[in-house]
């Protein structure tokens, strides 16, 4: 008996399909796992976070913020326990008058029915906890670390360098793109070669020259050098700056316009998803930036950012962390929300050859 060729190549179809949906399950299954694992320390915080001092102290706390449920009866709280019954059945009954072989307890849903005694030990219950997240914990943060204001600093500081970056940036990008000029491939490669040279070669000498500027102290160690561009903002800008069609800035010259003119009319539209990448990246950076405010405000705590008030935070409520999770948690939102709000126009500028034009 022979097969027929339709048959066949039906056969072969479904088990393509097969394999496709297959391939596409693991693939989806593992980036599930390592998102997972990617989010758990974040989740683990968030869950710390809400629970009081006395459960994060305690190595054998539940996992979530849970706490002992009491009952008061008769202006005294009892602790409320589950009980099991002679039936099978399991109560949750609070303890009044505990007892060696025997002790009191009474229903919290019927109060009415009197007080019930239990034969057996109560210590071997087990108490009946419910989940009483701490959310206090967030206003106690906002308030002991001023929060507004280290926000205020941190946008100043962010909002500032990221314009600065994004201008000089794009201008420099601009000029490697699109003019000749004799030693171009040198300048850019030294430029490009700069991102390899580690940050710590030039702190003390830069730290020497501020210092003797009297700059330290102030932000202006901080944005004045995000003035003169970023070798990894110029690269990427250029990269993205190569793929736009050259007709559009040919048609922009023939109606008179100049290099600044093209610059601004038809370049800068045209790269708002790569402007928008390079400023989201500037802006996280600038927000989680620790060491060089640190090194450069030491002398002003009044001005800090939130990375340097959230460790001077750390230092002084060290043995309650979770008011240290609360408030980075906190300095964690806005971040977050800039990104969600701005994820496709990030996504299309990081990824230059996929462009549609």
């Amino acid at each position: 008996m022979t097969v027929d060729s339709p048959t066949r190549e039906t056969d072969a179809a479904t088990a393509r399909r097969r394999r496709r949906i297959l391939l596409a399950g693991c693939t989806t299954l593992g980036a599930f796992l390592l998102v997972m694992v990617f989010l758990m320390p974040l989740g683990y915080g968030a869950v710390t976070s809400l629970k009081d001092k006395d459960q994060v102290a305690d190595a054998d706390s539940p996992v979530l913020p849970v706490t002992a449920v009491t009952f008061e009866y008769e202006g005294e709280e009892h602790d409320v326990y589950a009980v099991p019954m002679p039936d099978g059945s399991t109560r949750e009954l609070a303890l009044l008058e505990p007892g060696r072989e025997s002790s009191v307890f009474i229903d919290p849903a019927d109060t009415a029915a009197g007080p019930v005694e239990w034969e057996g030990r109560w210590r071997t219950l087990e108490p009946v906890r419910g989940f009483d997240p701490q959310w206090e914990n967030y206003s106690e943060a906002w308030t002991t670390i001023d929060f507004l204001r280290l926000t205020g600093w941190t946008l100043f500081y962010a909002l500032t360098t990221m314009i600065a970056t994004v201008v000089s940036s794009a201008v420099v990008a601009y000029g490697f793109a699109r003019f000749r000029f004799p030693g171009r491939g040198l300048l850019f490669g030294l430029l490009l070669a700069t991102i390899l040279l580690p940050p710590a070669v030039t702190l003390v000498p830069k730290y020497a020259v501020f210092l003797q500027m009297g700059w330290v102290g102030t932000y202006l160690p901080l944005i004045v050098p995000q003035f003169f561009a970023s070798a990894f903002n110029v690269f990427l800008l250029r990269q993205y700056f190569l793929t736009i069609p050259r007709e559009l800035e040919e048609a922009a010259r023939m109606d008179g316009a100049g290099p600044i003119r093209t610059f601004v009319r038809v370049i800068i539209p045209q790269s708002v998803p790569a402007l928008t990448a390079v400023s989201l990246f500037h802006f996280f950076y600038a927000w989680n930036d620790f060491f060089e405010p640190l090194l450069y405000l030491a002398g002003n705590r009044d001005i800090v950012p939130i990375g340097v008030g959230l460790s001077y935070f750390n230092g002084v409520y060290n043995a309650e962390p979770q008011l240290i999770l609360a408030a980075a948690l906190l300095a964690l939102i806005l971040p977050m929300l800039i990104f969600l709000a701005a994820q496709r126009v990030f996504v299309q500028g990081i990824v230059v050859s996929g462009v549609d034009k």
